[in-house]
């Protein structure tokens, strides 16, 4: 059911969206895309698993310029290797 409304006309095209949301939530947003993405092929979360490359890219990237406008991408890597400690 999910693919067909993701291949439904239209679905493709680029929106404008305003958001204005907390430096907290833009980090909590960037993990849980990237945690979502990762995790693809391994008890993958049921919206990533219809999902293409392109579009997981996409995600991705859009968690990545959500901390890069938030000035997080350096907080957010600390946190990663706190998290991590054998990861660099």
């Amino acid at each position: 059911m999910f693919d067909t409304i993701l291949s439904s006309p239209g679905m493709n095209e680029a929106v404008k969206i305003d958001l204005r949301i907390s430096r907290k939530t833009v980090l909590l947003l960037h993990q849980v895309i990237e945690h979502g993405v990762s995790k693809k092929g391994e008890g993958e979360l049921f919206l990533f698993a219809s999902a293409s490359e392109e579009t997981l890219t996409e995600l991705k990237g859009l968690g990545t310029d959500c901390l890069q406008r938030a000035g997080l991408v350096e907080l957010s890597e600390k946190l990663l290797q706190l998290s991590n400690p054998n990861k660099k």
